[in-house]
């Protein structure tokens, strides 16, 4: 037989018997609750471990980030310049970049919740269309990675289907951390394969908007029916120009970040989160 005791009972039972053992008391409703045949308010419901460090429920890292739209509606997370950023205690990284980093702007975890959202984004606005995925190489390959597997995903298991075909170019127009007008654009020589075709151009990051320009540009000589560009990160600089991804992950401030593909001089692809550099990593890692 088993007994069912009483919220009331069993915390009296707790004053009487547990108190000394200092085992925390079980959840009873509210004297005014309980008077009133109310039902009782239950605990507020916890937040999941990548929500609670993103949204700054830590108590070492405040975070203030708000969500507001983007030009052409792709929306995406806004960090606020003044924010610190994460520290690296809370994370793993590999340890042969001790030194070499200041914080953690996003974590992988939350990266992987945000291309979901962007992955479904994408499905209703292109869902039943066939699309070519043009991956922006090197550091766009993870994130075309993951977006490709969240939108393979949604075309499983839901009543609407995106057929893909990925094809890769490489853009190259940073020298150490800087920006350079010299741009060189490989394996983009022949894309005639575009012409009538609706494309979306994944790239990792968008800074002054010149390269993203210059690619559609490029792009847009071969005729395609559409083109649209996701964007993991759009990077706020100085005259930056207008031409914004349609689907943004997060705009962060104007850092050198360093993870999740991103690199400095080859350095960092192997690092999970996304992380601002630290002036000794780039004095480091400098050619």
């Amino acid at each position: 037989m088993v007994s069912v005791m009483l919220p009331l009972a069993a915390a009296e039972q707790y004053n009487t018997s547990q108190r000394d053992a200092n085992i925390p008391p079980p959840f009873t409703p509210p004297l005014s609750a309980r008077c009133q045949n109310l039902p009782p308010k239950p605990p507020a419901p916890l937040l999941s471990s990548n929500e609670r460090l993103f949204f700054g429920q830590h108590e070492n890292n405040m975070a203030d980030v708000v969500v507001k739209p983007q030009v052409g509606g792709g929306g995406g997370i806004v960090i606020d310049d003044d924010w610190p950023g994460y520290s690296l205690d809370l994370f793993s990284y590999p340890a042969h970049y001790s030194g070499d980093l200041d914080c953690v702007v996003v974590p992988h975890g939350v990266i992987m919740d945000r291309t979901e959202r962007l992955a479904r984004n994408i499905m209703d606005d292109l869902g039943d269309h066939d699309i070519v995925v043009l991956c922006v190489l090197k550091g766009g390959y993870q994130f075309c990675v993951d977006l490709v597997d969240k939108i393979k995903a949604l075309s499983c298991n839901s009543n609407r289907t995106l057929p893909m075909r990925v094809h890769f170019i490489r853009l190259k127009s940073y020298l150490n951390d800087l920006s350079t007008e010299d741009l060189h654009i490989v394996g983009a020589e022949d894309l005639s394969f575009l012409a009538g075709k609706n494309v979306l151009i994944v790239e990792a990051i968008v800074g002054t908007g010149k390269t993203m320009k210059a690619l559609l540009k490029h792009v847009e000589s071969f005729s395609p029916k559409l083109i649209k560009v996701a964007g993991l990160l759009v990077k706020r600089v100085p005259h930056n120009s207008t031409c914004l991804p349609d689907y943004v992950g997060f705009e962060i401030p104007d850092r050198f970040v360093v993870g999740y593909a991103l690199d400095y001089n080859e350095y960092f692809r192997d690092l999970n989160h996304i992380c601002v550099i630290s002036e000794s990593g780039k004095t480091k890692y400098k050619i």
